[in-house]
């Protein structure tokens, strides 16, 4: 026996929790199987762990393990978020907008996301209402109508809310939503750190009949924030990186949600 399999056999509850939390900050996943090798524990006492630390909201149970859930507390400001991974996020941009089709009247919500849509719409007679203020310039060709459902005008997401913004809103009914996020959970659903934002995409989304995209590079995944925007459930499609772990892409499809992944 290694002084590894020594020590996991004497972990108590405590030290195996605080392991889990350990792992989870590291990874930003667990695995029920790697962990019951790893503590020398039967995989019952780890689920046993993770059901309890999912109460404490400590993490998200998936189907073979664990993810980390963290809170987002304020918005984090358009210019960092658009610094970060912009390649994955472009070819994000570059898949959801293969789902406009002819003819299609699409929303698209604000976010450093869901700016990397518009460069590549192609389709022709294709209706585009939008609040993100970095929409300008980006679309290539003269068959898109571009309506900017302007408001107050909010710097930190370069986007727009409120009621004026909502009111433009009220007046379309949409064939699809493209929709970015700060946080998605498959327990808590879409949320966001500003009231306003979530207020006008849970619209978007209500005033859609058809498909709804949302766009989420894997850190978005299990983060969580005070205000919710619609349930996952809700959603038809999430087009991600490919670094989400393939157990909790078994947990959206549960839901019936189609899972697209980039190839970066």
């Amino acid at each position: 026996m290694n002084t590894n399999d020594h020590f996991s056999q004497t972990l108590s509850q405590a030290d195996r929790q605080k392991r889990i939390i350990e792992m989870l900050h590291r990874d930003g996943y667990v695995k029920v199987l790697e962990l019951s090798r790893l503590m020398n524990v039967a995989e019952i006492t780890i689920r046993r762990d993770l059901a309890m630390m999912e109460k404490q909201q400590l993490l998200e149970r998936t189907h073979g393990g664990a993810i980390s859930t963290k809170r987002i507390y304020q918005q984090t400001s358009y210019k960092n978020r658009s610094d970060q991974e912009l390649q994955h996020k472009d070819e994000i941009g570059r898949i959801a907008a293969r789902c406009i089709e002819d003819g299609d009247t699409v929303f698209i919500n604000g976010g450093s996301t869901t700016f990397h849509v518009f460069k590549y719409i192609s389709s022709s007679k294709v209706k585009i209402i939008t609040t993100n203020a970095s929409c300008f310039n980006q679309i290539q060709t003269p068959n898109v109508e571009l309506v900017l459902a302007g408001g107050l005008y909010h710097a930190e997401s370069n986007a727009f809310y409120g009621s004026f913004t909502n009111n433009i809103i009220n007046q379309v009914i949409a064939s699809k939503s493209i929709i970015g996020v700060h946080g998605i959970s498959c327990k808590y659903g879409l949320t966001t750190p500003l009231q306003e934002a979530a207020e006008t995409s849970r619209l978007m989304i209500e005033r859609t009949r058809g498909e709804i995209i949302v766009v989420a590079d894997h850190r978005k995944i299990g983060l969580v924030s005070d205000y919710v925007t619609c349930p996952t459930h809700r959603i038809s499609t999430l087009i991600t990186d490919r670094f989400l772990d393939s157990e909790y892409i078994k947990d959206f499809e549960d839901q019936g949600i189609t899972v697209i992944q980039t190839s970066l």
